[in-house]
């Protein structure tokens, strides 16, 4: 018997979120399996979740694509989920006596990546 995993990953760019926000999520789901992760994830009360579940969903779906069959949810684990700086947007708020204050809003690009073992039996 031979074992193959399969991996497979997907990446999210220029996220609205803070990379520490994010962080703090994706650490929570990271070596989990899929179910087990999707589930953290729908009640998570962050804002990065909705964000972050739709990249996992991505991910799943690539490496479905690339196995050519649906696998058990069960099986997939979630190896790598990380968060990177991104572009910071400069804005300005007008201030009393024509001053201005700056705004940044961060933005952060994740990335999840998957495995799947995938169990190949040869033919006698």
């Amino acid at each position: 018997m031979e074992h193959q995993t399969v991996h497979s990953q997907a990446i999210g760019k220029y996220l609205r979120l803070s990379t520490h926000k994010a962080r703090r999520v994706l650490q929570q789901i990271q070596g989990k399996n899929y179910t087990e992760a999707r589930l953290m994830l729908q009640f998570m009360p962050y804002k990065a979740c909705k964000s972050i579940l739709k990249i996992l969903d991505s991910a799943v779906n690539n490496a479905n694509q690339k196995t050519m069959n649906n696998t058990n949810n069960q099986n997939i684990k979630i190896t790598k989920a990380i968060a990177n700086k991104g572009p910071t947007m400069k804005r300005f708020q007008p201030r009393a006596q024509g001053r201005a204050f700056s705004i940044h809003k961060p933005t952060c690009h994740i990335k999840i990546m998957i495995e799947i073992p995938n169990n190949i039996n040869p033919s006698n």
